[in-house]
Formats: C-alpha cells, sequence, structure tokens
C-alpha cells in the first residue's frame, strides 16, 4: 500500500468515524418509536454539532477535499485498477459529498436554525430524520470505498501472486531445456 491510498483510507475512515458517532443519534431517529426524548436528544446533539468551532469543520471540509485529491492522483496511474477500483471510489466520494452538501447542511440548519414564521416543529424532526437519513446514505458510501479500495489491494496482491507463479515455471521450464541440451 502507497502513500496515496494511505491518505485516502485515512480520510475516508476518519469521515466514517463522524457518521459513526452520529449514528447513535441516527439510529434512534429513524429506526425506533420517535419519542419527544428522542426528538429532543437529536435537536441537542445536532446543535452540539453545529455550533462547532470553525476549526473543526475545516478539518472536516479539509479532508473531504484531501479525500478527492488523492483518489484523482491514484486515478492519474490511469491503469484497469485505476480505472474500475479508484473511478468507482471516486463516484462513491463526490456522491458522498453531493449529498452532504445539499442535504445534511441544508437539514441541519433547518434542525439548528429554523427561519422564524417559515419551520415548524414538525419541518425541524422531518429535517432532522432526512438529516439521518442521508448520513446512513453516507456510511454506506464511505464503506463502499473501503470496500473498493480493500479489493483493490487484494487484486494486487492476487495478481503480483500469479505472476511469481508464473514466472517460477517458466524458469523451471528453461532450466530443464537447460538440461536437455
Amino acid at each position: 500500500m502507497g502513500f496515496r491510498q494511505g491518505a485516502l483510507l485515512a480520510t475516508v475512515c476518519f469521515l466514517f468515524g463522524v457518521l459513526l458517532a452520529c449514528f447513535t443519534i441516527d439510529y434512534r431517529v429513524l429506526f425506533e418509536t420517535l419519542t419527544e426524548d428522542v426528538v429532543e436528544d437529536g435537536f441537542q446533539y445536532y446543535r452540539t454539532f453545529y455550533n462547532a468551532p470553525p476549526g473543526i469543520k475545516a478539518l472536516l471540509h479539509g479532508l473531504m477535499g484531501i479525500g478527492v485529491v488523492t483518489i484523482i492522483a491514484k486515478i492519474h496511474r490511469w491503469d484497469e485498477s485505476a480505472m474500475f477500483f479508484d473511478g468507482g471510489s471516486l463516484v462513491a466520494f463526490i456522491f458522498a459529498i453531493a449529498m452532504y452538501t445539499t442535504v445534511t447542511i441544508p437539514a441541519i440548519q433547518t434542525v439548528v436554525a429554523p427561519v422564524e414564521g417559515v419551520d415548524t416543529r414538525q419541518d425541524q424532526v422531518e429535517a432532522m430524520r432526512v438529516l439521518s437519513a442521508g448520513n446512513t446514505l453516507m456510511m454506506a458510501l464511505l464503506g463502499g470505498i473501503l470496500a473498493l479500495q480493500g479489493g483493490q489491494e487484494w487484486a494486487r496482491r492476487l495478481e503480483a501472486r500469479e505472476l511469481a507463479k508464473i514466472a517460477a515455471e517458466e524458469a523451471k521450464v528453461q532450466q530443464a531445456a537447460k538440461k536437455d541440451q
């Protein structure tokens, strides 16, 4: 595994961990009975998340940028492995970023800072459910990237093993040919 793949895996794992921390609330919002306690816990959690210091938000956005840059750097070595595994990873990462910008940001703004006279409490609850669903989908996309990168490394090792077997067989044939001469 090279530097680019390591940087990509570290980035994706960090972002996956952030979403996994959110999943403690998302699971309750999506898959359990939605009680007033669950709603208040969700509001409090996302209020804290939204009001995090700017450095935290910059770190998240910077890691998203690093992820895209490392995938593009991996694709630059255009071979079949890069085309399929890294290309699929790039598509999944772009979809995750698109979901973040189009679903997560507006939904968390509705949950934390609703527009007075427009957003009702029911709108806030629905926005939190949409936010939870979007986070779960982003976790699936990031998990797909991890699976693709793992598959790429497995394929590389399998190919190297098979090439070594072929080279060993060719060496045996050449040695046998030399003995026969």
